[in-house]
């Protein structure tokens, strides 16, 4: 018989506004208790303490509009964040400094998430929307340099992007990008030619979000219908449907693969985030403890499997913070 759900490990409250982004950093030591970073839509990014369960710092950047990515860049003193100001803002969090060092004015409306790679050491790529809607950006951080900009061939209506995962199979092989549009395709792109390689229709309306896993050339996506879609790359480099998943009630906001591939979690419209094995698709779990909307998932990816936890941010004001790994 299968167990039932857990309640959460514990729930953080204080953001006074829907939750729309998440994002842990763990430190590298075993006994490095992780911070969690949440991002809002009254523009403020909260820095939590997950021992104390409270706010740290609250930081304000976005001129109060609502911040929808994080990330940060070699550790917790270097954090991204996208708000709909239309910028992506570079922190300095290091001695206690609160500054923005840095930004990037993306002129784009739509609420696309960016994509962060590091690909040397001091060296990112970030892919984002651009400015005109149907095309990508990547710039390389943090001199800024263009490094490309992917437009879809003429006539190819795909809309625009939705969801952006860059990647690569070794820490020196070329960068690739996956990108998932507004009329439901999933397209890889080779940034050194700027074309793309290869397209696959994966859903029937919009993709809000995808995650790829490079080691076994399996990715996931979601939308606003019931079904989740993965599928493969093979190697050459062509999209295949690889199948897909039904879901009980419509509506994906995130998707997310827990570092070590053995589960991924999504965030539904549905108010619970549900928990599948990767390998399979197998259902684990479902997490009911939202009132709204779940907007975000994220997983920690600390040194000790015990320790790591999945944290959920929802409309309902609300992170809900799980541990489920003890079983696993």
């Amino acid at each position: 018989m299968a167990l039932p759900p857990p309640d959460p490990q514990f729930v953080l409250r204080g953001t006074s506004a829907a939750v729309h982004t998440l994002h842990f950093s763990c430190g590298g030591q075993e006994h490095d208790v992780p911070i969690l970073f949440s991002g809002s839509e009254n523009g403020f990014i909260h820095i939590w303490n997950l021992k104390t369960h409270r706010v740290d710092t609250a930081l304000d950047g976005h001129g109060r509009k609502s911040v929808y990515c994080l990330d940060t860049m070699g550790g917790k003193n270097n954090l991204l964040s996208q708000g709909r100001d239309q910028r992506i803002c570079l922190w300095d969090l290091a001695e206690g400094r609160t500054s923005v060092t840095d930004s990037v004015f993306t002129e784009n409306v739509g609420f696309c998430r960016c994509s962060l790679l590091k690909v040397a050491q001091g060296r990112w790529l970030i892919a984002m929307a651009a400015k005109a809607l149907e095309e990508v950006q990547v710039l390389e951080l943090p001199s800024k340099t263009s490094v490309c900009t992917l437009k879809p061939e003429v006539g190819a209506r795909l809309g625009m992007p939705m969801c952006l995962k860059l990647w690569q199979l070794h820490c020196d092989s070329q960068p690739l990008l996956l990108a998932g549009y507004e009329d439901g395709s999933v397209v890889l792109w080779n940034l050194s030619m700027g074309k793309a390689l290869s397209q696959l229709v994966c859903h029937q309306e919009p993709v809000m979000s995808l995650d790829f896993d490079s080691e076994k050339a399996k990715g996931i996506s979601g939308s606003s219908e019931k079904v989740l879609s993965i599928w493969s790359l093979n190697e050459q480099q062509n999209l295949q449907v690889y199948k897909t998943h039904r879901l009980v009630n419509a509506g994906i906001s995130d998707i997310t693969i827990r570092p070590d591939k053995k589960i991924l979690a999504t965030a539904g419209w549905d108010h619970r985030i549900r928990v599948f094995g990767w390998k399979k698709m197998k259902p684990l779990a479902v997490l009911d403890y939202h009132t709204a909307t779940v907007h975000c998932v994220s997983f920690s990816d600390h040194k000790n499997p015990t320790e790591r936890l999945l944290a959920a941010g929802s409309k309902d004001h609300r992170i809900s913070i799980w541990s489920i790994y003890t079983q696993t």
